[in-house]
């Protein structure tokens, strides 16, 4: 009997690293978005493969996307946090202005 594969591993693992890179790339918020879809299709295959784990031969591509999504929410989670808390304590606007002052010197360096 050849085994079959887990339905939702591959889009699990692939929605597993859009969340890493998109917790660096969007603030946080689409690495918690993108992680909690893939911890949810995780959830799904593994509930399959323990009703019969003799049927499946990817639970290994399973638990893969599960840490890194894992990985990927922890680290969105750290970095809304930090975001929150620099709107919170009036940082934000002072970072983002040092920010500004940076890009208009390099590009005064650049002319």
């Amino acid at each position: 009997m050849e085994k079959q594969k887990l339905p939702y591993a591959t889009a699990s693992l692939i929605l597993a690293i859009l969340s890493l890179i998109g917790c660096c790339c969007t603030s946080g918020i689409g690495g918690i978005i993108l992680s909690g879809i893939a911890l949810f299709l995780v959830k799904k295959d593994e509930k399959t493969y323990a009703e019969d784990p003799d049927k499946y031969d990817n639970f290994s591509q399973v638990k893969t996307a599960k840490i890194i999504a894992i990985i990927s929410l922890v680290l969105s989670v750290i970095i809304v946090g930090i975001y929150i808390y620099l709107v919170a304590t009036g940082q934000y606007d002072e970072m983002m202005q040092q920010y500004m002052e940076m890009l208009e010197e390099m590009q005064q360096q650049n002319q």
